[in-house]
């Protein structure tokens, strides 16, 4: 008795089985990739219909001119490289220097503005162009994730100037007076810092100044070190500190424009100018009055509540939990000193903190969730740190007075629903590692899952068909990985130039 013949799937032109699970995931980037610039395309109409260029503007014009700043570029390359190898990075690293060499001989003749980072973007463009027109399968995938990342870092900066200006633009009046009627119950934490960074300066300011400002090369430190082994493994890991950043950077403008707030040092300090209610931070506290909208100049960004960089200080703080033991503690250190530099210096008050911590937690949750598989517990931490920050956001609008009145008893209540949402976020992210880390079960003729099936040894032929394909891998063909027998692109190894 004849029996038909098993019928083989086809193969692509490099000798491998499609992987039917790479689809949804190139249709998820493709669909990410035109929402994102749909939404450059709307801030650039935006910010042309209020007199000032937008993030693609900004961007494209750092190909030929000065850029704003140069070790952003620099910054968003370091991203870029680390899906090449280390022959490629020294060679991005050289041709980087040489352009901006050029650039900066070429202004020096011209009399035109200094500045640099115009070659750390231009190969950074160069390894998309190369991803394109020299790469297949998932080595142009990987360069091109890789650009994605570079670019997304200089975006969402231009795209946060672009939000602070509608801002300023659209937003007349700020609600300063509620938040530092609230800030009451709290003990007023800016007025009390403000008081200890003037006594203890310039050593305390200088130091805090530096952690302030330097906040996102720790966060890119923190984020190289996790994206360290890309070019070992070829694909990217499934959740990263650069995500829940750029999500925290996207989000945090809307809410600016939802609750406007400048902080206390221009509501109520010398920075203010003519727009301040009175010059009483730090020494004076606010009278608890009826508060109202505060008008104020069409310049200064509402940019106070959530506390971004608070946000993004307990993201590093999250991120860097596990690394090293320096790590650790560098991650401790910047989360304090951006929470004192933050108070002391008026940018913030301290209901902006409560908020901001509660936002941080509550993206990070979710971004976490979106790469591993959404749980029971990872939707009720998210459905809870979103119930709490708007529950925050509508006391100080509509509670002020009362809170101020009250202290003791809405000051410990905020204390107590912000922790309520760290507790249940470490429970949560607790469990969430240790189900990760649990070795699963092998089931008898299951496939096993994508990421294992990348870095999967092949297995030992169990037929003939099998044993045919062993030995037409073992003919020495090699993919863009250096492997034997993987899917990948046709070179030898992927290089730069």
């Amino acid at each position: 008795m004849m029996t038909e013949p098993t019928r083989i799937p086809p193969r692509d032109d490099r000798g491998t089985q499609p992987a039917p699970w790479r689809r949804p995931r190139v249709v998820l980037w493709t669909a990410a990739g035109v929402v994102t610039l749909g939404f450059l395309v709307a801030l650039e109409i935006v910010a042309r219909g209020y007199g000032f260029s937008g993030p693609i503007t900004e961007q494209s014009r750092e190909v030929i001119f000065a850029p704003e700043s140069g070790p952003l570029l620099y910054g968003g390359l370091a991203l870029t490289m680390v899906v090449l190898t280390w022959r490629q990075r020294l060679i991005a690293l050289g041709v980087a220097a040489g352009v901006d060499i050029v650039f900066f001989l070429v202004r020096w003749a011209l009399d035109a503005d200094m500045n640099f980072g115009n070659g750390a973007l231009w190969v950074v463009l160069g390894v998309a162009v190369l991803g394109l027109t020299r790469r297949t399968g998932r080595e142009r995938t990987l360069l091109l994730q890789g650009t994605g990342l570079g670019l997304l870092l200089v975006a969402g900066h231009k795209t946060g100037d672009t939000w602070l200006l509608i801002t300023s633009k659209t937003r007349a009046t700020v609600l300063d007076a509620y938040v530092a009627a609230a800030d009451h119950a709290l003990a007023d934490p800016s007025w009390l810092v403000g008081r200890f960074l003037n006594a203890t300066a310039p050593v305390s300011t200088g130091i805090l100044h530096v952690v302030y400002g330097q906040l996102p090369l720790a966060a890119a430190l923190v984020g190289l070190y996790q994206l360290r082994r890309v070019a070992v493994e070829r694909r990217f890991p499934a959740h990263h500190l650069v995500r829940t950043f750029l999500m925290i950077g996207l989000l945090g403008p809307a809410i600016y424009m939802i609750f406007p707030v400048v902080g206390p040092v221009f509501a109520y300090g010398t920075d203010g100018g003519a727009w301040a209610t009175a010059n009483l931070w730090p020494d004076t506290l606010p009278p608890v009055t009826d508060p109202r909208p505060i008008p104020f100049d069409g310049v200064t960004p509402r940019n106070c509540m959530p506390s971004l960089h608070t946000a993004w200080a307990v993201t590093l703080f999250v991120h860097s939990r596990d690394g090293s033991r320096a790590m650790r503690w560098a991650g401790t250190f910047w989360l304090v000193g951006t929470l004192t530099a933050t108070l002391g210096f008026g940018y913030h008050y301290g209901a902006d903190l409560l908020a901001g911590v509660v936002f941080a937690l509550t993206i990070e949750t979710a971004m976490r969730c979106s790469a591993h598989g959404w749980d029971r517990a990872g939707v009720r931490l998210v459905a809870l740190g979103t119930t709490v920050f708007a529950a925050l956001l509508a006391s100080y609008r509509w509670l002020p007075t009362e809170m101020a009145a009250r202290p003791w008893l809405f000051g410990p209540l905020l204390l107590l629903v912000t922790g309520a949402v760290i507790y249940a976020y470490v429970r949560t992210a607790r469990a969430a590692r240790e189900r990760v880390s649990e070795p699963k079960p092998e089931v008898p003729g299951q496939r096993p899952a994508p990421e294992a099936e990348e870095s999967a040894e092949p297995a030992e032929p169990t037929d003939a068909a099998g044993a045919a394909e062993a030995a037409t891998a073992g003919t020495g063909t090699t993919t863009g990985t250096g492997t034997t027998g993987e899917s990948g692109a046709t070179d030898a190894k992927p290089e730069l130039v």
